[in-house]
């Protein structure tokens, strides 16, 4: 029963990129484009990685991170309400990130994709990790909230639970979780 998550994980993921997207035309949300294109790129690599290993719809979360960040990148470039100067810092987080890319394209080994996409995936993170901490209202909570909805569903789908069915949704749960933290450090701060 717990590996049917998977499919209301990938509703949830969808729902959250189009209230991401509405609120960019609002004038709500300003993504860093670095990191939601980078955050489309790692995930489809590493669900085509962690495929070639034999991992089944337990994957079905990790591809839907990199198809509904595709959506929120792409969306970013139609309305000027979306824009976020991006500093050399946020590029060459970019080119780290895509170089982790170009290391797994030389290796071709599944495990190390993953590793990579991983790698790949942090670097890009650490632009909006920033952003958050700084100015948490460009930001939006959901889409991060359904990040750890999906990683754990994605174990409630794990069959064989090797290193390429596991890794990926692992890091999703830890970076979602360090951007809410980013986002609501002062009301966590408040608490204690």
């Amino acid at each position: 029963m717990l590996q049917y998550l998977v499919f209301v994980a990938a509703f949830a993921a969808l729902l959250s990129a189009f209230k991401y997207i509405r609120s960019m035309f609002s004038g709500g949300v300003k993504p860093n484009r670095v990191t939601w294109l980078m955050w489309s790129v790692a995930p489809l690599i590493a669900t085509a990685a962690a495929v070639s290993n034999g991992v089944g719809w337990a994957v079905l979360p990790v591809f839907m991170a990199g198809v509904c960040t595709l959506l929120i990148f792409v969306s970013s470039f139609l309305t000027k309400k979306a824009y976020w100067k991006l500093t050399s810092f946020d590029y060459g987080c970019g080119i780290l990130s895509a170089l982790a890319i170009v290391l797994w394209l030389i290796t071709k080994e599944p495990n190390v994709a993953i590793v990579l996409a991983i790698a790949s995936d942090a670097l890009a993170s650490v632009p909006t990790l920033i952003k958050a901490w700084h100015h948490p209202e460009t930001e939006s909570l959901w889409v991060y909230v359904t990040g750890v909805f999906s990683g754990i569903a994605s174990f409630g789908a794990a069959k064989i639970w090797t290193f390429s069915e596991y890794a990926f949704p692992a890091y999703l749960i830890i970076i979602s979780i360090l951007l809410i933290s980013s986002l609501y450090r002062k009301k966590f701060a408040k608490l204690f």
